[in-house]
């Protein structure tokens, strides 16, 4: 038995039948190099041999009574392989846009809480010849970083022998532990109180102390974000509906590197530019493009990749997207003076006070407002807090297999929030940066523009970064 954390709990009591905190990650395999070739029943049987170095995945929430505090996450005596793995297949031809509608169907549907909560879907009939799998796992069981830490675990670095020997591999026997008595919850409930409440006067002095900090550092001036609910309201920032729509794209990782140096940013830097780029096209294609600049949301992990492989160790930036500026070379340069405040902002209130303060979360109060206010649609009558998410999480260096299944390419999909319906999160992947988009239909029914709008982005920023070193070079 192991009790949540806060923070990996309150993604729990967020969820709505529209506001899914599931998020997704899509692998494409070349099975062509299978020994005896691709079957579902041999990539079913590999995934069934790892389980034991992917905690999540057998362990199910138990809430304690009466609702005292966080669930407990315990191993469920009751698991079957067979419910967790589908298998599907897309239309002809295969192409992206296929593949794209059937992620889209798969995210737009709850996990079912009385199981471990997760899916994994293999798809067949993608063009190449290729296979997709996608896992749909519960934001509370892992973020971006222990999501990667799993995928890891899962695929074998690009030795065959090494990926090959996964068939032959026997786990240890499996005996999970007894759901422990309401008896032990409670208790364990009543414990776990105490500890957080005796923490709370320090985490009322740091809070003091962080507020203080953050007040005197915005009376000093500069380039800082504004502070959330001071965005200005665009289409996709109203309430959610349960139907998602999920696109992507990728860009060369060399490309955006060459780019970073020689402006002096950062490869995050790059990517919020050409998020805030296309968003710009897009805006002005509706005619909605406003004159002040978008905020964006920008997870950050606040633990080491590799070192773990469950729960949630993140914070979140808070900064404004340069959607108002036209020229490229200058939307990176605004994001990297943004960023630098952002970062500033958050470490005046610290990496962990939102993880803190959500120890002290009452479950079902929680949850009952967050039933209410997506029920009624609250979202769409006020201001949002800001107007989408962007996130960007280090994929594998090196090329992954899995029993000799090359891994082509690998996307992430993160959740959209009421008012904030849009996330975009990219992972990386031998010299790829991989573009996964979300949103609800009915708010951005022509999001695979948005894609458009990337590539786009990325070549005339390289265009313009090009005649600006030539221009520098004759001076």
């Amino acid at each position: 038995m192991e009790r949540m954390t806060g923070l990996d709990a309150g993604f729990l009591y967020m969820e709505t039948p529209t506001l899914h905190m599931h998020t997704l990650k899509i692998a494409v395999v070349d099975p062509a190099n299978v020994p005896g070739g691709y079957s579902f029943d041999l990539l079913k049987q590999i995934l069934g041999s790892r389980l034991q170095y992917l905690p999540p995945f057998r362990r199910r929430v138990v809430e304690v009574p009466f609702g005292l505090t966080h669930p407990v996450w315990v191993e469920d005596p009751d698991f079957d392989l067979d419910y967790h793995v589908r298998r599907v297949a897309v239309p002809a031809p295969g192409g992206p846009k296929e593949f794209g509608e059937l992620i889209s169907d798969i995210a737009s549907h709850q996990l079912d809480r009385r199981r471990p909560l997760w899916e994994l879907w293999v798809v067949e009939g993608l063009e190449h010849g290729h296979i997709g799998v996608v896992a749909k796992i519960h934001h509370a069981a892992a973020d971006g970083v222990a999501a990667a830490a799993m995928l890891a675990n899962v695929l074998g670095v690009g030795d065959a022998d090494d990926a090959g020997g996964a068939e032959t591999e026997q786990p240890d026997a499996w005996r999970p532990d007894p759901i422990p008595s309401d008896w032990e919850l409670f208790a364990g409930a009543v414990k776990s109180l105490a500890v957080a409440f005796a923490h709370l006067p320090t985490l009322l002095w740091r809070t003091f102390q962080g507020v203080f900090r953050l007040a005197k550092r915005r009376r000093a001036g500069g380039d800082l974000p504004p502070p959330p609910f001071s965005a200005p309201a665009v289409s996709f920032n109203r309430a959610l509906t349960p139907h998602r729509r999920f696109v992507f794209s990728s860009v060369s990782l060399d490309d955006v590197k060459e780019i970073k140096d020689a402006l002096g940013a950062t490869v995050n830097d790059v990517i919020l530019a050409l998020s805030a780029a296309a968003l710009r096209r897009y805006l002005e294609d509706r005619g909605e493009l406003p004159a002040r600049p978008l905020m964006s949301g920008v997870p950050v992990s606040v633990g080491e990749m590799g070192t773990r492989s469950s729960g949630n160790m993140v914070s979140n930036l808070f900064t404004s997207i340069p959607t108002d500026v036209a020229d490229p070379v200058e939307r990176v340069r605004t994001v990297h003076r943004m960023m630098q405040g952002a970062k500033e902002v958050h470490n005046a209130l610290g990496a962990e006070m939102l993880s803190d303060w959500t120890e002290l979360t009452p479950p079902r109060p929680f949850a009952a407002f967050m039933r209410f206010y997506s029920k009624r649609e609250l979202a769409s009558r006020h201001r949002p807090p800001i107007n989408v998410v962007i996130s960007n999480v280090p994929g594998p260096r090196t090329p992954l297999e899995i029993a000799g299944a090359r891994l082509v390419s690998i996307y992430s999909m993160g959740p959209i929030l009421e008012g904030i319906g849009l996330n975009i999160t990219v992972w990386s992947y031998c010299g790829s940066l991989n573009f996964g988009i979300v949103s609800c239909r009915e708010l951005m029914p022509d999001l695979w523009q948005l894609t458009d709008h990337i590539q786009d982005a990325l070549e005339e920023l390289k265009k313009a970064v090009a005649s600006e070193g030539k221009s520098g070079s004759t001076e």
